[in-house]
């Protein structure tokens, strides 16, 4: 397809064991990239920390044995050849991995890779859910907020005939999210995620872990005008149950593609970047119809403020 018209698609995958290798798992992502190009994709999204299992889960004090899940190369050794492949067949790509920097910080991180083989793009998770310490308590952890530091922004790049901006899994949950990329002028979205189904703060959202997920994606998707593709690692991963449901939503909300399965699955749908102007030129008309000046709460505070109580004489 040429223009403004893609055929896009998501790459889900199943478990991914502790002990399984980057090359076995980039044969699988190869796998689907044979599917996709015998589909005509142009563009196939693969999930977040696609590379190894979802190890925070663990705790782990041995800062080799944390590191030995982190890139320090993109590409590196196992994974070049994925982007050889990609650029042979002519299909982009987005890539979640866990990146140790040179100067040795550590980011959960999703690149954006043009048809052409060329890195067009990085995101580093901005919304890091969980916790710091182990907390014993748990059926198991989510220790993100221990093994990586944050990103700072939300940035949107020139690509595949649009402006296409990235989100990683805790993301997708916060409307600021969609609003800074569209802000940007975004009008796709590409989101990897992990996201066990079990949520130890609050067990009685379990049952709505499926809803919860494509209520904010279908969300941020017709209030920003933008495409957005959701794409899950699911499945039983080291005893942990985790959503899949990886989808293409329209700018109007409404899914044109879900994936059937929690394993290694490719799911598609053709899109029109252009639809993008029926909402961003109508209803959702920045320019014309936001009041920043009315939202100064969303940056000068942080939590919850409420109001005073009234005291009475």
């Amino acid at each position: 397809m040429s223009g403004r018209k893609l055929r896009i698609a998501v790459g889900q995958l199943g478990p991914i064991t502790k002990e399984e290798t980057r090359d076995k798992v980039v044969d699988r992502l190869l796998s689907l990239l044979h599917q996709a190009n015998d589909a005509e994709v142009d563009l196939i999204v693969y999930p977040e920390l696609a590379l190894t299992t979802f190890f925070p889960r663990w705790f782990i004090e041995d800062q080799s044995a944390i590191d030995s899940f982190f890139e320090t190369e993109m590409p590196g050794p196992a994974t070049q050849r994925l982007f050889e492949a990609a650029k042979d067949f002519g299909i982009g790509f987005s890539l979640g991995y866990a990146e140790l920097t040179p100067d040795g910080h550590r980011y959960n991180t999703q690149i954006l890779v043009e048809r052409d083989g060329a890195i067009v793009g990085k995101y580093r998770k901005v919304h890091l859910p969980g916790h710091e310490d182990h907390e014993t308590w748990r059926e198991f952890q989510h220790l993100e907020r221990r093994y990586f530091e944050a990103g700072s922004d939300f940035t949107t790049w020139n690509a595949f005939g649009g402006v296409v901006g990235m989100a990683i899994c805790n993301d997708r949950r916060w409307p600021e999210t969609y609003r800074c990329l569209a802000l940007g002028g975004a009008e796709l979205i590409l989101i990897g995620y992990n996201t066990p189904l079990h949520y130890a703060p609050d067990p009685s959202q379990d049952a709505l872990a499926g809803f919860h997920n494509h209520l904010v994606m279908q969300s941020g998707a017709y209030q920003n005008g933008c495409f957005v593709v959701g794409v899950a690692k699911g499945g039983v991963e080291e005893g942990v149950a985790s959503l899949a449901e990886s989808c293409v939503i329209a700018p109007s909300g409404e899914i044109l593609a879900v994936t059937t399965h929690s394993g290694d699955e490719l799911a598609f749908a053709d899109i029109d970047l252009d639809a993008c102007d029926s909402y961003k030129n109508t209803l959702f008309d920045f320019n014309r119809y936001r009041r920043p000046e009315a939202y100064s709460a969303i940056t000068d505070q942080k939590g919850r403020i409420t109001p005073a109580e009234e005291v009475n004489d």
